[in-house]
């Protein structure tokens, strides 16, 4: 059973960069498209989200190979293996877009008083490319697990959005001339974009810092420890996780009298398969007699 959840768990990371790949090709070659189009048509919305993509195009070839990196197993250099360098890939993704998004920013602010005069058709025309391709790139990535695919994915939809958005204002500027919404737009998806990254950010630091994760309660570990009928009290319990996805516990399990070790495997592998229910990947015990001295308490 275990070695099946673990294939499963292989499968799926091999998929995963895989769809990061295509999405990395795909992003790159709308990318150049777009900043020749921003030129093209002075539009400073198009090359605001030119930028936006050139971010994404760097963060999702970092997050490719950081995937395919992650999917090494353990080695005397890293013993947990290398998931935690998707991670990584997130972090720098990250970095890379707040960057954009402040030059981005700087930009359109002197521009919604003084608007320079856009061609709205060749907007429309790019807008409805945009449209077509981020969506399709979506799609693929939508059923991705890994944090890494999930920032990804929301990089994209921001593009379906960010290119819905210059569509409809394409059209504002044909009809009623209103040259200063392009700045705006410009303005609208830099803040949105920095919105969105911080929240990734905190997320990814969230990891690295060894904070518990979100998904897996501590009381509940402990109260259902206890319910192992040998089990009287759980102490020094340390629950992390490696990318988002791989939990790990470790945790010091005092017994209500002394066992033979055969009995303690019994018990262990009970409690070891109660964590997995818990979404423990992989967890480190070791027992104690009531009123034993502990070292890390």
């Amino acid at each position: 059973m275990g070695h099946d959840h673990h294939h499963h768990h292989g499968h799926h990371h091999h998929h995963g960069t895989k769809n990061l790949k295509v999405a990395f090709f795909l992003n790159l070659s709308f990318t150049i498209i777009e900043i020749i189009g921003g030129l093209m048509t002075g539009s400073l919305a198009i090359l605001s989200d030119a930028l936006h993509d050139l971010g994404d195009s760097l963060s999702i070839g970092l997050s490719w190979y950081f995937q395919k990196l992650s999917e090494k197993g353990r080695d005397s250099k890293f013993s947990y293996g290398y998931k935690r360098f998707s991670l990584l890939g997130a972090v720098i993704n990250a970095v890379v877009l707040l960057v954009g998004s402040v030059f981005i920013i700087s930009e359109a602010v002197p521009a919604l008083t003084n608007p320079g005069e856009v061609d709205s058709k060749g907007m429309l025309i790019l807008a409805i490319f945009g449209v077509i391709v981020n969506g399709a790139a979506v799609l693929r990535l939508k059923k991705g697990s890994s944090i890494n695919e999930r920032v990804i994915s929301l990089h994209l939809l921001e593009d379906v959005l960010g290119w819905v958005a210059v569509l409809i204002g394409s059209l504002l500027i044909m009809y009623f001339n209103w040259q200063w919404i392009d700045p705006l737009l410009s303005l609208l998806i830099g803040i949105f974009i920095i919105y969105n990254v911080v929240r990734n950010l905190r997320e990814a630091m969230g990891i690295l810092l060894q904070r518990t994760p979100k998904s897996v309660q501590v009381e509940t570990v402990h109260d259902q420890l206890k319910t192992i009928d040998q089990i009287i009290e759980v102490h020094d319990c340390h629950i992390w996780s490696m990318d988002g996805e791989y939990n790990v516990l470790s945790a010091h399990l005092v017994l209500n009298k002394a066992y033979v070790l055969e009995e303690q495997a019994e018990i262990k592998k009970q409690a070891k398969s109660l964590l997995k229910k818990l979404g423990i990947n992989h967890a480190t015990l070791e027992f104690e007699l009531d009123g034993e001295h502990c070292d890390g308490c």
